[in-house]
């Protein structure tokens, strides 16, 4: 725990800590071969709760521009997630009525992988994202993209230029935003007095419950409780108006919000709000056994893989994703620590040839897994498990298993 704690919702000054991951790499920063010769930075990686907000949120904050400038994740490589995307737009041009007089704004848009959708049914959009290797790629798509950060001042100068937006979408991104009260300043701004503002994100509760710490790296800022939420939109003048939860990602929620008075609240806000007060998420005791649960999962896993190591086994891992950096370095696995795996296997073309940060293990393509054929494969991106071993049919009918590590220690 930093020796002052300030929360960066309500500005509180009283907060305690949560978890301490230890000094980390940036997770999504994947070094070449040739990069080895030169120091690779590592950060303070400490979650606190606010006292006052209950708002969950990392201590240390990398500069965005450090993070986001250039971008290795390519959200089109995930199947799962197009598939889920199709699904969130085409229940927003039913709920909404969108046509083509609308108008949709996405925030972090990577390479146009969800607002494909609005083009393709004639519904006007734009996306903003700040990676410029990314936005390229959204723009040769056809995707009209913005290469810049999303922030009040942006908001103010589209909405300026006419452009308010009836929907505004937001999916992973608010939780990286280390000014949260800009953030939804912008919301605010560029959503028309009609209009709605969906994000979506990583529940809180499921983080703490199942023990997703490795959903905490530099890019996530905060961890969301509807809890924490209410009062940060209320204070810019947004109305919490529905909330979904939803599977992906290990438990994701689907917020809504729109200008206060402007839709009725819906009886998903009031019943979740209940629910987590019955769980005492507004409590310290909600948060105290979190840690402890954590050093035991990271026991159970290491015990496991010394004993496969130690009967001789052959282990790789699957899905060089920032979760996994997030594990990989907590746990010491790696080239520089506890050496037990060959190699990383991902799907991104744009990460193979690189290295895990911090943990310098090759990324190669999926195919070396069912070529190589290690005895398991430790499953990093276990957020996508079941997208992963359908693929992944032929090296487990070779007799290959998983090992999935997180909410608790399988082999499958």
């Amino acid at each position: 725990m930093t020796p002052i704690f300030h929360c960066r919702s309500c500005g509180s000054a009283s907060g305690r800590p949560v978890l301490d991951l230890g000094l980390q790499p940036l997770a999504n920063n994947l070094p070449r071969p040739e990069d080895l010769s030169r120091p690779e930075p590592r950060f303070p990686l400490r979650v606190a709760v606010c006292d006052s907000c209950w708002m969950l949120q990392i201590t240390d904050i990398v500069p965005p521009v450090e993070l986001f400038s250039e971008y290795l994740y390519f959200s089109s490589f995930s199947d799962a997630l197009l598939r889920h995307s199709k699904q969130a737009v085409e229940q927003h041009l039913a709920q909404e009525k969108l046509h083509a007089g609308s108008f949709v704004v996405e925030v972090a848009s990577n390479d146009g992988y969800l607002l494909r959708n609005f083009v393709e049914a004639g519904v006007p959009c734009l996306g903003i994202e700040p990676a410029a290797n990314i936005a390229c790629v959204a723009v040769e798509r056809g995707i009209p993209t913005l290469n810049q950060f999303f922030s009040l001042e942006l908001a103010r100068e589209l909405a300026a230029q006419g452009r308010q937006a009836d929907l505004i979408l937001g999916n992973n991104v608010f939780a990286h935003v280390p000014d949260t009260n800009d953030f939804v300043a912008g919301l605010a701004a560029l959503v028309k007095p009609t209009g709605r503002i969906t994000l979506e994100f990583p529940y809180g509760c499921d983080l703490v419950e199942h023990l997703e710490f490795d959903t905490i790296y530099h890019e996530h800022v905060f961890y969301f409780t509807l809890t924490a939420l209410v009062p940060l939109f209320a204070r810019h003048g947004l109305d919490v108006v529905d909330v979904q939860r939803i599977p992906i990602h290990g438990g994701s929620l689907r917020f809504s919000a729109a200008p206060a008075g402007s839709r009725p609240i819906g009886d998903s806000v009031r019943a979740l709000l209940a629910e987590e007060a019955a769980k005492g998420v507004a409590s310290p005791a909600y948060y105290e056994a979190f840690a402890g649960r954590v050093q035991a999962l990271r026991t159970q896993l290491l015990e496991l893989l010394h004993e496969l190591q130690a009967r001789g086994a052959r282990i790789a891992a699957y899905g060089a994703s920032a979760k996994g950096s997030t594990l990989l370095n907590f746990y010491g696995i790696g080239r520089q620590g506890f050496d037990c795996l060959e190699f990383v296997a991902d799907r991104s073309t744009a990460k193979q040839g690189r290295l895990t940060p911090g943990s310098h293990l090759p990324i190669v393509p999926p195919a070396e897994l069912l070529a190589r054929h290690p005895d398991y494969a430790l499953l990093l991106t276990w957020n996508f498990a079941d997208e992963i071993l359908a693929q992944q049919h032929e090296y487990r009918a070779a007799g290959g298993k998983f090992i999935v590590p997180v909410p608790t220690v399988r082999v499958v």
